[in-house]
């Protein structure tokens, strides 16, 4: 067995995914091991709520995934997402003196100034970098360019306080170090958009099955971000309201499931088999499937910001299990009025693998495949002895060092959720720091004083008066010599 790898695990509302690969120099990866569990019991819309079963998930996902390696797994990166996400847009400000010439501290200081911005209830989680106002022109890298005033644009993506929280208190209880927390959205949209689409403008729509993301991208930059408590899931329900097991709505569903029929093709006579005694007619299974499936649609579009409605010259690009529905491209085009309507079967990357998951290509894989693409640090241990022993340690010889020193909020690059630790280390600098600038403004306000109260008594009346005298007593003087 390879013994260099990269692990990733994906908290999905239907299951939580653990993937181990390997990257090779031409940037291709091959999959060496996919375990996944059922997650419905403690994850809903991607948000945890039960932490002693989401532990125990994980622990027995990283079992598995060492069983099949036979090594120990030492980290993992992980995907962040959920419901809790949305984006916010925010502006720093810097007036400079006229002529200045904007360097890399000068960004770096409006970074860290965005970073350390507060929202009540929510943690800060990632910044999307758009582009710096110099004077009255945009440009994404403003160093070395003179100006007065310097304005930085931040999309700042928020999730719940408690739902981060939660995240790293699961990986505690199961003992599982994190190699790294990602945001999944993000690195979804890196493997499966193709830079035509992020320059000219698009919309990446992935479809879970307890909720629906949106990502807007223009101009190579991530505009906006929301998630939509919606998913195919919601579809599976509502076929059960007719009186079945959801068991048998997911099947039904998968079998005749449409986002789109003509009525003209519509047979009033037609009726879809339920079990073999029980059927329901096909005009009314179609109703409810379009109906809830209209209700995805007009949801995305709604969270598409107003600004960009004309400017999605990449068109929308769907992905996730829910994009699988047949005839969904109609049913975004007739909803949307946007004709170029694209399916992400796969990521973009070269992948091989001998798994089944994999092989599929159905678009269900893409959020996890992004994840491990996103790795960059080695998660391979020692050899497991199938006899219960270990072997010698062995050498290290992965693509990265097995840790990074924790990150400063400008030294963080987009895609990358700070720690606890790193969060907690750049709150300790920023209270030196303002320390420090405190403890200097105070020097230079007391050196004012006594300055201000030195030329106060130079011009004093009295102090005029005896330097007259001193100097009337000096000229008398020299009179008299």
């Amino acid at each position: 067995m390879p013994k260099d790898f990269i692990v990733a695990i994906e908290l999905g509302s239907s299951k939580v995914t653990g993937i181990a690969g390997k990257k090779n120099l031409d940037g291709s990866i091959h999959v060496l091991a996919v375990v996944k569990e059922s997650s419905s019991s403690f994850i809903r819309k991607g948000v945890v709520y039960n932490i002693d079963k989401t532990a125990q998930c994980l622990t027995n996902i990283v079992k598995k995934l060492q069983s099949q390696l036979k090594t120990e797994i030492t980290q993992v990166f992980v995907g962040m997402g959920g419901q809790s996400i949305r984006s916010v847009r925010n502006v720093i400000t810097k007036d400079l003196p006229a002529g200045t010439i904007v360097t890399q501290e000068m960004t770096d200081k409006l970074i860290d100034a965005n970073r350390n911005t507060k929202y009540p209830d929510q943690f800060l989680f990632d910044v999307a970098g758009q582009e710096y106002r110099v004077d009255a022109q945009y440009q994404l890298d403003p160093v070395g360019i003179q100006c007065s005033r310097l304005e930085g644009n931040f999309l700042n993506i928020l999730q719940r306080d408690a739902f981060y929280k939660k995240v790293n208190t699961c990986f505690e209880t199961a003992g599982i170090r994190i190699a790294e927390l990602l945001n999944a959205p993000l690195a979804l949209a890196d493997s499966v958009l193709t830079e035509a689409e992020r320059r000219s403008g698009c919309a990446l729509v992935d479809i879970g099955a307890d909720t629906t993301t949106v990502s807007v991208f223009s101009k190579n930059i991530l505009r906006h971000i929301a998630v939509i408590p919606l998913g195919s899931n919601n579809i599976t329900k509502d076929i059960a309201s007719l009186q079945m097991e959801e068991s048998e709505a997911e099947k039904m569903k998968l079998k005749y499931g449409s986002a789109y029929t003509d009525n003209n093709d519509i047979d009033n006579t037609l009726k879809y088999s339920i079990v073999a005694e029980r059927q329901v007619e096909s005009r009314r299974f179609i109703e409810i499937v379009e109906g809830r499936l209209e209700e995805i649609v007009e949801n995305v579009w709604y969270q598409i910001p107003s600004e960009y409605y004309d400017k999605l010259l990449g068109g929308i690009i769907l992905t996730g299990g829910g994009s699988n529905m047949k005839n969904i491209e109609k049913a975004f085009q007739n909803h949307t009025h946007v004709e170029k309507i694209r399916i992400a079967k796969f990521v973009t990357q070269t992948v091989t693998g001998g798994n089944d998951d994999i092989k599929a290509k159905n678009g269900m894989m893409n959020t996890l495949l992004g994840l491990l693409a996103k790795g960059d640090i080695n998660c391979a241990g020692e050899e497991i002895d199938p006899n219960g022993n270990l072997f010698a340690t062995r050498t290290q010889s992965g693509p990265a060092a097995t840790e990074r020193p924790p990150r400063q909020p400008a030294e963080t690059p987009p895609g990358v959720v700070r720690t606890p630790e790193e969060i907690k280390r750049a709150e300790e600098d920023a209270r030196k720091k303002k320390e420090e600038a405190d403890r200097i403004q105070r020097e230079q306000e007391e050196e004012e004083a006594r300055e201000r109260e030195r030329q106060k008594r130079e011009n004093s009346i009295w102090n005029k008066g005896w330097k007259t005298l001193k100097k009337f007593a000096g000229e008398i003087t020299k009179e008299e010599d």
